[in-house]
């Protein structure tokens, strides 16, 4: 099986592992604090904050803003449930806006249409959290552009997008946001097994999520709220998580980001080599980098045009595999989910959302695929499609 995506670890990331398994410290070490500065180094971004988890990041930046029962959330159909659900934990109501469905992202147009509605309801949300699907930055001027008329937080899920560029500027840096939120997900653009990291440059949200990650606990005795006590006191000051990253996790991390630019290299050399290999097809394929836009190519997703191709989307994507090629769809509307459906959302609801789903293809891409994969892809999906 050719996965669609899979980490690519060598003897240098597995040579320092074994380094901190035979340190004093596998947790609430040195190598956490290293990889959250070298994070925000590579973002440009003033805080960067380790977790356990990108889902972990998504729950303290919301939490770490106030957001609470009552308020309103707003983010894309098309993205892990995660995006969501985390607007969720905090008792807040959850909401969509469909996508453009040549970058997969928010649809700016529609965006900008629901927040004129939003407003004269008086229901406007108090956070949006734009994805970067696939690894491509939305159009993060005309959000920030938005949210100085609107009034609302920006999270950027930025899971897909570790090494993505939007005008120069890489992802992370938080020029257009409040917090960006990265995933290391074995599948992602590096990994750390598990994990995930929340960049901000506000000190005040990067305190407040440093707490939260750690059961709420403060340690540091300038916020103590009593005072005289000994070396020993420590201070619960929020209802907080278990959500830290341990030190095997971090090394791994710091390891990876040695060859970070080289992994988004080649991602975006098979995406290229993709576009003008399957140009010849009826289908749509991913947008490659402009002025504006530099993707990660955390995925590779076509676009069926079902009304040109004889096979169905369900036929083809069992051909591919049965071939033996990890396909995949990414993703299922959230709003269709059985437990988003008794929410009250229900189909036509987001339609490019709706319809996308029932066309698009995720195909393989990772640093490791090698040039007879890919070639063994395209004829594969050449041979079904024609």
């Amino acid at each position: 099986m050719i996965p669609y995506s899979r980490q690519s670890i060598d003897t240098s990331d597995i040579r320092e592992i074994n380094k901190v398994l035979k340190s004093d410290l596998i947790t609430q070490g040195p190598k956490v604090l290293a990889f959250e500065n070298e994070i925000a180094k590579y973002c440009g971004s003033k805080f960067a904050i380790a977790v356990n988890s990108a889902t972990s990041a998504l729950h303290i930046a919301c939490m770490s803003l106030g957001l609470e029962k009552g308020d309103i959330v707003w983010t894309s159909p098309i993205s892990f449930v995660a995006s969501s659900n985390c607007a969720l934990y905090c008792g807040a109501t959850i909401d969509f806006v469909d996508i453009d469905p040549s970058t997969l992202n928010i649809d700016p147009l529609k965006l900008e249409k629901k927040l004129i509605k939003a407003k004269k309801n008086n229901k406007l949300p108090k956070i949006i959290i734009p994805v970067h699907m696939c690894g491509l930055p939305v159009d993060l001027n005309k959000f920030s552009q938005l949210k100085k008329k609107y009034g609302f937080k920006i999270i950027e899920d930025a899971s897909h997008a570790l090494g993505a560029k939007y005008q120069s500027e890489k992802i992370g840096s938080c020029k257009f946001s409040d917090i960006t939120v990265f995933s290391f997900h074995p599948v992602k653009i590096i990994t750390t097994g598990e994990g995930g990291v929340a960049t901000t440059n506000n000190k005040d949200l990067s305190m407040k999520m440093e707490i939260l990650r750690t059961h709420g606990i403060n340690k540091q005795r300038k916020y103590f709220k009593e005072k005289n006590n000994g070396e020993w006191h420590y201070e619960q000051i929020f209802l907080g998580y278990n959500y830290r990253m341990n030190e095997i996790e971090a090394v791994l991390g710091l390891s990876q980001l040695n060859k970070l630019d080289n992994f988004v290299r080649k991602r975006n050399s098979i995406a290229k080599k993709y576009n003008k290999l399957l140009s010849d097809l009826p289908i749509r394929l991913p947008l490659i980098n402009s002025k504006d836009y530099y993707s990660s190519f955390h995925l590779y997703v076509i676009q069926l045009n079902l009304e040109l191709i004889k096979n169905s989307h369900k036929k083809i994507f069992s051909f591919l595999r049965k071939a033996g090629i990890g396909v995949n769809l990414h993703y299922a509307p959230i709003h269709l989910q059985p437990y988003y459906r008794n929410l009250g959302f229900k189909e036509g609801n987001f339609k490019n959302s709706e319809k996308y789903a029932k066309c698009a293809i995720s195909i393989p891409i990772h640093p490791k695929l090698k040039n007879e994969e890919i070639n063994y892809v395209v004829n594969k999906l050449k041979r079904i499609v024609k």
